[in-house]
């Protein structure tokens, strides 16, 4: 026999005595310890993501409303402008030829007009003579009320004359910001020429997400009887991951369901205010813009209350999600549970479990339904998660109507 075969053969024999030991310590050491806790009522807000569009809540498109060149624009692209701030002045000379044209008939109507009348007046003071002839009359009558008639349709064309002269300065009917220009200097613009600009208000903002049918059957279900809309609030997160720092309110529910998505929108305001980072020689900047993708926060105003535990504690096989408990004579039971919408570090269990029962938190890969086990208060590190945690913050999961799987990132 060679050294090394018995240095393997005395190897062997001590890793068996070894292992032997060992398992006759185990038998030793009794049932296995296990840290527990309390369930108890903690609130959660409840919460569900969607992904929705920033919209303005007015855009309007610009366009010329009388055909003539275009002289000067007046506003810098992409700057935001007031309601009746001049944004195009177009060619006025011939409007003002015109409204003066216009006028000056009008002008010589009406003295046709008053030499008519004397002439009714005087026919009308020979009816009561030899002179005088009923026919005469009337003629003069029905020749003033010509007249008259015709000065009311000549101040008629004064007054189109005018409000087409007023077309020549196109004005912003809106507060908001305005795009690019499709026309420069030099051009001829008509109502024909198509949008000149368009203009889209900034504050506040809509924000427009559709909701599935059946997820929007569940948050009527939940929030109609605490308020309806105000029973909600609306947060945005942003392209980047930031959270908007503003909340806004849901306001609107379509009255349709899209049939290829089966789907309905639903529509909430949120302030749009200027950042005030900014310097006062920068045009206005804000955070939201027509069109940006978001995502939105659907969130109660009041925290729900539910019975909570560590979220390591909490098992899943393929019936779903379970835990151990410290039942009679400290056996450990499995009750299957149901979890509503939970934090990183706390779930919250809906169904399965009561206020006050010991769940086991720690020792979880030695525990076996039925058997024994040695329990203990849980770590301390355990204990600070259920006391420092942030209870109200909601999972995150788009739509999250349901049980939450265990394990699953909030």
């Amino acid at each position: 026999m060679t050294i090394s075969r018995a240095v393997c053969i005395m190897a062997l024999a001590y890793g068996v005595v070894a292992e032997s030991d060992q398992a006759r310590a185990q038998q030793q050491g009794g049932p296995p310890a296990v840290g527990v806790i309390e369930a108890t009522k903690r609130p959660f807000t409840e919460s569900n993501e969607f992904l929705g569009r920033i919209e303005a809540t007015n855009r309007v498109n610009v366009v010329a409303r009388v055909t003539a060149f275009l002289d000067k624009r007046t506003f810098a692209e992409g700057a935001e402008v007031k309601e009746g701030d001049v944004l195009y002045q177009l060619e006025r000379g011939p409007f003002e030829a015109d409204l003066e044209a216009k006028q000056a008939q009008v002008a010589q109507l009406q003295a046709t007009l008053v030499n008519a009348k004397l002439t009714t007046e005087r026919a009308r003071t020979l009816l009561g003579g030899p002179a005088g002839q009923q026919s005469t009359y009337d003629a003069a009558v029905a020749n003033q009320q010509s007249l008259e008639a015709q000065v009311k349709a000549a101040q008629a064309q004064v007054d189109l004359s005018k409000i087409n002269l007023d077309y020549t300065e196109i004005r912003s009917p809106i507060n908001g910001k305005i795009g690019r220009t499709a026309v420069t200097e030099g051009n001829v613009v008509s109502p024909s020429s198509g949008v000149l600009t368009t203009i889209v208000s900034q504050d506040p903002m809509y924000v427009t997400f559709p909701v599935s049918v059946r997820e929007a059957v569940a948050l009527r279900q939940r929030y109609v009887p605490r308020g309806g809309f105000k029973a909600v609030v609306i947060r945005l997160r942003l392209p980047d991951g930031r959270m908007y720092g503003v909340t806004g309110e849901l306001n609107f529910v379509n009255n349709t369901i899209a049939q290829n998505t089966d789907t309905i929108m639903l529509r909430g305001t949120i302030p749009n205010p200027p950042l005030k980072e900014q310097s006062s020689d920068q045009d206005t900047l804000r955070e939201l813009t027509d069109n940006e993708f978001v995502t939105v926060s659907l969130e109660g105003v009041e925290p729900v209350q539910f019975l909570a535990i560590p979220r390591s504690a909490v098992l899943s096989d393929q019936q779903g999600e379970f835990v151990f408990v410290l039942g009679a004579d400290n056996k450990a039971e499995q009750r299957r549970i149901s979890l509503g919408q939970s934090t990183a570090t706390i779930a919250a269990v809906t169904s399965g479990l009561s206020e006050g029962d010991k769940v086991i938190v720690e020792g979880l890969q030695r525990v076996r339904p039925g058997e024994v086990v040695s329990p203990g208060p849980a770590s301390a590190l355990i204990q600070s998660v259920m006391t420092n945690s942030s209870d109200t913050a909601a999972s995150k999961n788009r739509g999250g109507l349901g049980p939450k799987p265990a394990g699953a990132t909030p």
